[in-house]
């Protein structure tokens, strides 16, 4: 059996001003693990382009920065733990497109965050909006993360990104034990879903997500 070292990855995207929701729902929760667990918490610009470009790089750069700034303000310690932007870790997209080669249509198909998202114009929807889960359990297991401290509207994502961690581990499974790996490459990471505020409503319209 495969040991992996307990590692916790999360990020936010900067898609706008952060509100409620994303302090209560991530960063308060963020700022806490930091006392029990080694963390890498990123900003993830990848994520923030699947549903519509910015209106410039320069937008994309100064949300980001934001982002980051916020983390640090909300006190989380970049010192001890690891904040940094997904883009410059190219990484992430590299393995993102070996997991498409992984990953299955039928599971994507079956993500409900991409139907709500798209609507009824799927057809139009970008093919990143699509394979955004991908990217993010490439975020995940590149650094071999095995908890991430999601809100419920994120757990579906996560069996995704261990369903293909899994396939991966057993497609490949005689190349990584010759290569010393053990049984796994890749850890099954697991949800941390704590708190009151696993899903904050948003105030104008009751029904969808903050």
């Amino acid at each position: 059996m495969t040991d992996f070292q307990p590692l916790v990855f999360s990020g936010v995207q900067p898609t706008g001003n952060l509100h409620l929701g994303n302090y209560l729902g991530a960063l308060k929760r963020f700022v806490e693990m930091q006392a029990t667990h080694r963390c890498i918490y990123c900003v993830v610009d990848l994520h923030a382009i699947t549903n519509a470009l910015p209106g410039s790089p320069e937008a994309l750069r100064a949300a980001t920065r934001e982002v980051a700034a916020a983390f640090i303000a909300c006190g989380i310690d970049p010192k001890a733990h690891i904040v940094f932007n997904q883009s410059q870790v190219s990484g992430h997209a590299e393995l993102a497109w070996v997991f498409n080669c992984v990953a299955r249509m039928g599971w994507l198909s079956r993500m409900t965050q991409f139907k709500d998202k798209a609507g009824k114009d799927r057809e139009n929807a970008s093919v990143g909006l699509f394979d955004y889960p991908a990217l993010m359990a490439a975020d995940i297991l590149v650094y071999r993360a095995t908890h991430v401290p999601v809100g419920d509207d994120q757990k579906q994502h996560l069996e995704l990104a261990r369903d293909i961690a899994q396939k991966f581990n057993l497609d490949f499974a005689k190349a990584i034990a010759a290569n010393g790996h053990g049984e796994a490459y890749f850890p099954l990471p697991e949800p941390l879903i704590q708190g009151p505020a696993t899903r904050v409503m948003s105030q104008r319209e009751g029904t969808k997500k903050m």
